[in-house]
């Protein structure tokens, strides 16, 4: 048995930054991580995000993130004029009233999630099949080893934690959590890649809504000055690569029939993001609720997912101010 001061419980972006605070701080901390990689939602093929894409004016700790460590970002593309599906008809709208100004990763999101994971200890491969409380501390189980820690950090998405954290969670948090949605868990994302950004000489901002699908919302994906050109959708539930370029050929025209790329993340899939129920799971407004930003377990368990975010949550600022306050409150700010 291992014995720390704490335990991160996933190595998505909120498990990275506050194990990375820990050890700033001189804290015995290790990270814990039931996949082969970390990022957790953050993950990229190549530049293109299958998972988080954007953030926003106003977020500042993604921006003092992105400062710190050096990571190039770039401003999503607007211009140009929309696409409406309706059942009946494809309709250019003039303007994009469908994008907002936004920033994008030049190398993928998932550079956050590895620019931190190289200043931090890291155990991978080794999901969390328990979590209990004794007098001593807490226990944590992984299928690899067991772990004594005086505090744990759950930085994963509440629904998850009910199937291994009930022997340290009330009745009460147990309700909780397994009523909170996993924010963009029941998604399916679909990234196409291209030669180039054909649309763009159409005068066409890549943006387009769609009451039709499989893709119901589509936006540009390219690279900085369009290199590498590409096009993502969200779905909900199972969609084939043939399906969605036969959309994009509505919406875009027949040079959307030849892809250099088609990518599928369906993140209900994913064991380690979504419970098997995750589309029954469909009210936000538990996302932040005030058990979340108190510890549990006598004071030595704290949430750091972006779904127990007061602000931003579902974004990275809200992980990002998740873990903020799960290092204040296991260090009492030292």
């Amino acid at each position: 048995m291992e014995g720390h001061e704490v335990v991160v419980i996933g190595a998505g972006i909120a498990g990275l930054a506050a194990t990375a605070a820990l050890v700033d701080r001189g804290v015995d901390v290790v990270c814990v991580e039931a996949r082969d990689r970390p990022g957790g939602r953050l993950l990229s093929a190549g530049p293109l995000d299958l998972g988080a894409t954007w953030f926003w004016p106003g977020e500042r700790r993604v921006r003092d993130l992105v400062e710190r460590t050096g990571i190039a970002v770039f401003d999503q593309h607007l211009t140009g004029d929309a696409v409406y599906e309706s059942p009946t008809a494809v309709n250019r709208v003039k303007g994009n009233s469908i994008d907002v100004p936004a920033f994008r990763y030049v190398d993928g999101a998932a550079s956050l999630a590895t620019a931190l994971a190289t200043k931090v200890p890291l155990r991978f491969g080794a999901p969390v099949t328990a979590v209990s409380a004794d007098p001593a501390g807490l226990r944590v189980t992984t299928s690899e080893a067991v772990f004594r820690a005086q505090h744990v950090i759950m930085a994963v998405p509440p629904a998850l934690a009910v199937s291994f954290a009930g022997d340290a969670l009330s009745p009460e948090l147990m309700r909780l959590a397994a009523k909170t949605p996993v924010w963009m868990g029941a998604v399916t994302k679909v990234v196409v890649r291209y030669a180039e950004p054909f649309w763009r000489e159409q005068g066409l901002a890549g943006a387009a809504i769609s009451m039709v699908g499989p893709l119901r919302e589509i936006h540009d994906m390219s690279g900085p000055g369009g290199n590498p050109a590409a096009l993502f959708g969200f779905a909900v539930g199972e969609v084939s690569a043939q399906a969605a370029v036969a959309q994009l050929v509505r919406l875009y025209g027949n040079r959307a029939a030849s892809p250099e790329q088609v990518h599928i993340q369906d993140w209900s899939r994913e064991p380690w993001t979504s419970p098997p129920d995750v589309h029954a799971r469909a009210d936000y407004s538990w996302f932040g609720h005030p058990l979340y930003t108190r510890p549990a377990a006598d004071g030595r368990l704290h949430w750091a997912s972006t779904e127990t975010a007061t602000a931003f949550a579902g974004h990275v600022e809200g992980a990002l101010a998740a873990s903020v306050r799960a290092v204040a409150a296991t260090t009492g700010n030292r």
